[in-house]
């Protein structure tokens, strides 16, 4: 079982877990939080960005994979009795991260949970990306009160050509079966990955397929791509985390499609609704 009564160790400037804290730092619960929510391709990323670009002053937690190295598999290696080091393949990632739900149904949440912030080095509000099932909001809504989610969504179909459009080395998944032929693919379930024929109408796997036929994507970067929403949606269900958000923390909750609207209308919706941008932070003490 991950132990979080170990001696206190930053992991990254002003950023630490563990006791006994050192002096004057704060637990993440006693801080501003904007959290945001969403799975691989809804856009999370480039909202980002925009965020950090248009307040400057944020202060910028971690990020998921990081927690997740440094926190959640780190710990699963050592109760297990394996060599504590990086994973890169996506899919061992999402089993290590599903052995830690199964110890702590918070998950992620619960990780970000045990968090420690030094105010003198990170003095603005806190900005995590990000959370992404209902299990992880839920615990979320519960342990942080003053934190607050900015939840971004789009279809499985948007969320696989995202992926085809960006050269990302953390997309990175093992290809089971061997080599598929091109030519004889005719529909998602010819890519041999479990349930990716059940996440999209016959008009968007057309779409996908037409990339691969008229040579635009090669047919082993559909398959890794595809096969990264197919395990994502067994692990996490969007529609059950918006419904958690809200039923857990609708006040403090915002939902936005991000088809409908572009990042930098995504991050400006976000900066009028959030109580506490860098800019209305009160100035720290000198």
């Amino acid at each position: 079982m991950a132990d979080f009564t170990l001696s206190f160790n930053e992991i990254a400037p002003g950023v630490g877990v563990g006791t006994p804290a050192p002096g004057g730092w704060q637990p993440i619960h006693q801080r501003p939080l904007l959290i945001l929510v969403g799975l691989t391709g809804v856009g999370k990323s480039t909202t980002l960005a925009y965020l950090m670009d248009g307040e400057p002053g944020w202060a910028l937690l971690p990020d998921r994979r990081t927690l997740t190295d440094r926190l959640i598999i780190a710990a699963m290696q050592a109760a297990a009795g394996e060599p504590v080091e990086p994973v890169r393949d996506r899919i061992r990632r999402f089993q290590y991260t599903r052995r830690y739900r199964e110890l702590y149904p918070g998950g992620m949440a619960h990780a970000l949970a045990q968090l420690w912030i030094d105010p003198g080095q990170l003095p603005g509000p806190l900005l995590f990306d990000g959370l992404r099932g209902d299990n992880e909001v839920a615990f979320a809504a519960g342990a942080l009160p003053q934190a607050h989610f900015a939840m971004l969504d789009a279809p499985d179909v948007i969320r696989v050509q995202r992926l085809l459009g960006r050269n990302d080395a953390f997309d990175q998944v093992h290809l089971e079966g061997g080599n598929v032929d091109s030519t004889a693919t005719t529909r998602l379930a010819d890519l041999g990955i479990q349930g990716a024929e059940a996440l999209f109408t016959p008009g968007e796997a057309e779409r996908l397929l037409r990339l691969v036929h008229s040579g635009a994507v090669p047919l082993d970067e559909l398959r890794a791509r595809v096969k990264i929403v197919a395990e994502e949606r067994q692990n996490y269900d969007p529609d059950a985390t918006r419904a958690a958000l809200l039923r857990e923390a609708g006040s403090r909750s915002l939902v936005i499609d991000t088809v409908a609207h572009g990042p930098a209308e995504v991050a400006r919706q976000i900066l009028a609704w959030f109580p506490c941008t860098p800019a209305q932070q009160p100035a720290s003490p000198a």
